[in-house]
């Protein structure tokens, strides 16, 4: 069962923890010979920490205790307290929860704060339950978020649940609940929506985290977002835009996902008089390929400091001030009467750890064993679909098109397409794009067009497709579609690459069509694969056109248009085309 705070308040506990700090009582663990990074002072200094149970008893100067039933030499170590993800999903690393808390707690992440709102948004409230089991039963500390945006962008998508103010204000209520999670539909929130002013005004009434996704947000916008309740944002896309939401007196959740932003961030941050108390950093998506070869959080700590962030200032986003954004006066700090998650390293630059301590005990073996409901095995089951099925029909000799244009940042566009034999021929420098619902609706593919995406030679599909998570298939040929797209029903979820009429690459997803309950080695390697694959398709052009752009261009609500299983959605400017045919012509 997961530690709270309240653990470290049994009087026993303190009795004891007291008697060892005064020397009257032995430690259970002594860490001997550390240099403590003090989160408070920003100090480097010689000391050694005395535990008892789960409770720093004693920080104290260096040789003055040798009593303890267990000595930890930590002679040229450092000692820092445990890092903490303010903000990230299990899902984006396509394991179980189990084989993700295997994979970052010997890497020195001891406590995640989890927006579990892709298991949401496809199994439901059986997707939240999930996550709060996960979270009981983890040798990680998981907290749990309420999804608030199940689905993201209502009337614009369909998703496999509903969550209403009525749910949320019930998921709330559970003690395992540490807040309300990002809340996507930031239009609706500005508006003052009647749904989403109930859904915020829930979180409020909670006295929990109420956490924000102010993608693109400033200036008026953006302070009737905080107005609203808001308290926190992970999406910053500039330096100027961290600047001025950090004077907006938002929380900042700094996130690695974007580590072409990262030299900016660190460069604003090192100009500033103090590191702000509000930063805290997080990983938000991380692939498992990623999280295998370089990690999550911890990732995010070492490209901050190789950017120029002095390394103090970093530890202390990742640790102190994510404490207290967590309202957690538990974690955050090695001192007495905090608890003892503590990581012991070789430097403050290549954060290579070498011992982890959760709750005052060493970080062991973690067991990996995956349990989740056998539904979450049956949500995409969908029927084989046909090249056909890929092909826009229309009258006439010529028709004009609506376009998604331009990856991440997404436009209008519109281009004029030639008709042969009643079929719409993909102009130049275009890419179809279909979206099948796979939550018991329609399953028939909305078709949509790409500018700006690339040039491909094959077909992507992909069940993990934000944050409907409906099938999503992409490509220039009907054939190479429908492989991609029959490749991932079979695997029951997952992604495919096609090429020639047939599938080249496939990473099965079967739980949820989000994650797999596979080792994370066998998962990293089969995306790795799959990337290769890729990589023969479409010549990427980083920053806006990469793999990760195509996970990313169903997500409604964000501004622009994006493609969804009820037709191209513009959420922000109230726009919802159930076909791209804007008009056609007699040639």
């Amino acid at each position: 069962m997961i530690s709270e705070p309240q653990d470290l308040n049994d009087p026993d506990l303190r009795d004891r923890a007291v008697a060892a700090a005064r020397g009257d009582a032995p430690f259970d663990r002594l860490i001997r010979g550390a240099t403590l990074a003090d989160m408070a002072t920003g100090e480097l200094r010689p000391a050694d920490i005395g535990l008892v149970g789960p409770l720093i008893a004693s920080v104290h100067p260096t040789g003055q205790r040798d009593d303890a039933t267990e000595i930890i030499d930590a002679t040229g170590l450092i000692a820092v307290p445990g890092l903490i993800d303010t903000h990230m999903h299990v899902e984006s690393s396509m394991v179980t929860p189990e084989t993700y808390a295997g994979a970052v707690l010997p890497r020195g992440v001891t406590t995640i704060v989890w927006d579990p709102h892709e298991f949401g948004n496809v199994a439901g409230l059986a997707g939240v339950d999930y996550a709060l089991t996960s979270a009981a039963r983890s040798a990680l500390r998981i907290l749990p978020l309420a999804p608030s945006c199940v689905p993201s962008a209502p009337g614009y998508e369909s998703t496999g649940a509903d969550f209403g103010p009525e749910v949320i204000a019930s998921l709330l209520d559970r003690p395992g609940i540490h807040g309300l999670a990002e809340l996507m539909d930031m239009r609706a929130v500005t508006s003052r929506a009647e749904r989403m002013r109930g859904i915020v005004q829930a979180g409020l009434h909670s006295g929990k985290l109420v956490c924000g996704h102010a993608r693109s947000l400033t200036g008026p916008e953006l302070q009737a977002y905080v107005a609203a309740g808001i308290s926190s944002d992970h999406e910053i896309t500039s330096a100027d835009d961290l600047l001025e939401k950090i004077r907006a007196g938002l929380s900042i959740e700094l996130r690695g996902s974007h580590p072409y932003l990262l030299p900016g961030f660190a460069k604003a941050l090192q100009s500033l008089p103090q590191m702000p108390p509000t930063v805290s950093f997080c990983s938000d998506d991380v692939f498992p390929d990623d999280l295998l070869e370089t990690g999550a959080v911890d990732e995010m700590l070492r490209r901050m400091i190789a950017h120029g962030l002095d390394p103090m200032r970093a530890l202390q986003a990742a640790t102190l001030n994510a404490a207290i954004r967590l309202d957690r006066q538990d974690l955050g700090l090695i001192g007495p009467g905090k608890r003892a998650d503590i990581v012991l390293l070789d430097d403050l630059v290549s954060f290579h750890v070498r011992h982890v301590l959760r709750d005052g005990a060493p970080v062991e073996a973690i067991g990996t064993g995956s349990r989740f409901p056998d539904a979450f095995l049956e949500t995409c089951a969908l029927p084989a679909v046909l090249a056909e099925d890929f092909v826009l029909r229309a009258d006439g000799a010529t028709v004009r098109l609506a376009t998604i244009s331009r990856p991440r940042f997404t436009e209008w566009g519109d281009v004029t397409a030639d008709i042969v034999d009643g079929a719409v021929i993909p102009p130049d420098g275009t890419t179809m794009i279909a979206v099948i619902n796979r939550h018991g609706g329609d399953p028939a593919p909305k078709l949509g067009f790409l500018q700006g995406w690339g040039e491909w030679d094959g077909a992507f599909a992909t069940t993990v497709s934000h944050d409907s998570h409906n099938l999503t298939v992409f490509g220039k040929r009907p054939e190479d579609m429908a492989a991609a797209a029959n490749a991932v029903i079979a695997a029951r979820g997952g992604m495919a690459v096609a090429r020639g009429g047939k599938s080249v690459a496939v990473l099965p997803l079967p739980v949820a069509g989000l994650v797999s309950d596979a080792p994370l080695p066998e998962v990293a390697a089969a995306l790795a694969a799959l990337r290769v694959a890729m990589d023969e398709v479409v010549e990427w052009d980083p920053p806006y056109l990469t793999f990760k752009a195509l996970v990313g261009a169903t997500l409604a609500c964000n501004a622009g248009p994006h493609q969804t299983d009820l037709g191209i959605a513009d959420s922000h400017a109230g726009i919802l085309l159930a076909s791209p045919i804007l008009s056609e012509g007699s040639g």
